[in-house]
This record gives C-alpha cells, sequence and structure tokens, in this order.
C-alpha cells in the first residue's frame, strides 16, 4: 500500500551549546500544524536510511556532522532533487581553544563536501546583539510582505560555497574576537541570513537565526549559563519564516 498524500519529514534536532530541546519542541509543533506530515526525529544524521527516506529533511543543529559514509548519502539525496530546510547552526564544525582563563573558537573545515551541500560554513559571530533584518528579494514568496525587523541573536559569517540566491540579509564587516577564521571577510557588508542554494536538482534554504540557550547548555565548560538566551524565537517574524520555509519544503521543485 502506497502512502496516499502523506509527506514524510525527517528532523535532525541535536549537539552542543543550545536549547535544543526549546527548538525541537517549537519545530514539532509547527510541522503538526500541517495534517499531511509525519516526523521522525533524531539527534544527529546516525539513521541515514530513514533520513533519506524522508520527503524532505528540516535540521537544528550545532556542531552535528555527518560522517564521510553519511555526507555521501546526504548528497546524493539532495542531488536527487530533495529539500532541505536548514537552521541556525547546522553548517558548523566547533573547536574551542583554550588557553588559561583566555578562549578561541575555530571552525576547521573538515567536511567541505558537507559544507558545500548546505551551500556555507559557519566562521564565527560577533557577541549576541540587536541587528536588523532586511528583505533581499521582497517579492520571492518567501519573504514577500515581511517587513524589515530587529532581532537579538548570533550574526552568523559563513564562508560561502558555490551558487546562492540571498532573501534576506544584514549588515556587518567589523572584525571579530575570540574566532581564528577571517574566512567570512568578503568586499562588501551584505551577510546573508536566509538564502537559497541549488545542488544538483534539489535546493537547500538555509535561515541562520534561531539561536537560544538555557541554564544548563554550556556544561562543562558554564555549569550554569547566568542568562537564558532566546534570540529570534521571541519574534513573530521568525515563526513566520519558519512556517513559509516548511511550506516550501512540502512543495515539489517544479512547482515552486
Amino acid at each position: 500500500m502506497g502512502k496516499s498524500d502523506r509527506i514524510d519529514v525527517y528532523l535532525v534536532a541535536g549537539g552542543k551549546y543550545h536549547n535544543i530541546d526549546h527548538a525541537r519542541v517549537e519545530l514539532l509543533k509547527l510541522l503538526a500544524e500541517q495534517p499531511r506530515v509525519k516526523v521522525r526525529v533524531g539527534e544527529d544524521y546516525s539513521d541515514i536510511e530513514a533520513i533519506c527516506a524522508a520527503d524532505f529533511i528540516i535540521t537544528y543543529t550545532c556542531d552535528i556532522v555527518p560522517t564521510a559514509e553519511q555526507t555521501v548519502r546526504l548528497c546524493d539525496y539532495v542531488r536527487s532533487g530533495k529539500k532541505w530546510f536548514a537552521l541556525h547552526g547546522t553548517n558548523s564544525i566547533l573547536r574551542f581553544l583554550v588557553n588559561g582563563d583566555q578562549f578561541t573558537v575555530d571552525c576547521p573545515e573538515e567536511n567541505v563536501p558537507f559544507m558545500e551541500l548546505l551551500g556555507s560554513q559557519f566562521m564565527a559571530h560577533p557577541p549576541i546583539h540587536e541587528y536588523d533584518v532586511i528583505p533581499t528579494e521582497p517579492d520571492h514568496p518567501l519573504v514577500k510582505g515581511i517587513p524589515s525587523f530587529k532581532v537579538d541573536d548570533e550574526l552568523y559569517l559563513s564562508k560561502f560555497h558555490g551558487e546562492y540566491k540571498t532573501l534576506l540579509h544584514t549588515h556587518w564587516n567589523d572584525a571579530v574576537e575570540n574566532f581564528t577564521s577571517n574566512e567570512w571577510v568578503k568586499e562588501d557588508d551584505i551577510q546573508p541570513v536566509l538564502y537559497i542554494h541549488p545542488y544538483g536538482a534539489g535546493q537547500v534554504l538555509y535561515l541562520t537565526l534561531g539561536h537560544c540557550r538555557g541554564k544548563y547548555d554550556m556544561q562543562p565548560a558554564i555549569e550554569e549559563y547566568p542568562e537564558p538566551e532566546e534570540g529570534a524565537w521571541r519574534t513573530e517574524e521568525f515563526y513566520e519564516l519558519l512556517r513559509r520555509g516548511i511550506g516550501w519544503a512540502m512543495e515539489p521543485i517544479s512547482q515552486v
């Protein structure tokens, strides 16, 4: 028996330094608004067979990187015409380098094919602060009608791979402390916040917003984090972008 009009989704929600529980629950609530959607959930890419059997993937992770074999499978999956809605730290690899009371964060390019699939790799962010998110393509269905808005979030600075179409952006070109890489530096100060990256016959939609951190999420480095952070999760615009991203992923590429 076939699956009728059911849409199978695999949500990967896992990793470090973030309130993954909050993100997982909120994303499941949004997916539950779609009666055709049936969801499986994992913390990483280990259940690669189930992931590649899904109609689309959605990820909220930090420092979760697939193995070489899993990367090949994921590349083949998207290349075949599938969609991936990637959020926040999906493109991150982090190594904390400690020297006494000081630390720096290295973002090694250890799985370039994975980052080429996503279209970017996280390299740095300035301290969390309020910044403007601005429509780059205001007539695109994913952002149409959403005006510029402010978020108090991590401003992602990334090294980009391949072709991509920026739909939302912000501005930043200042130096960033505590990160070893400046591979994010470009000729202009336009920093993509939402972009579409074609990959073979498939597409990746990447939204950098969505930082959140709870009391215990920096262990073992910090026993109790002093001030919970909710980032863009406090804004209506972020939830609208998530809903539109899910709707985008549900539609075949030929109809988008």
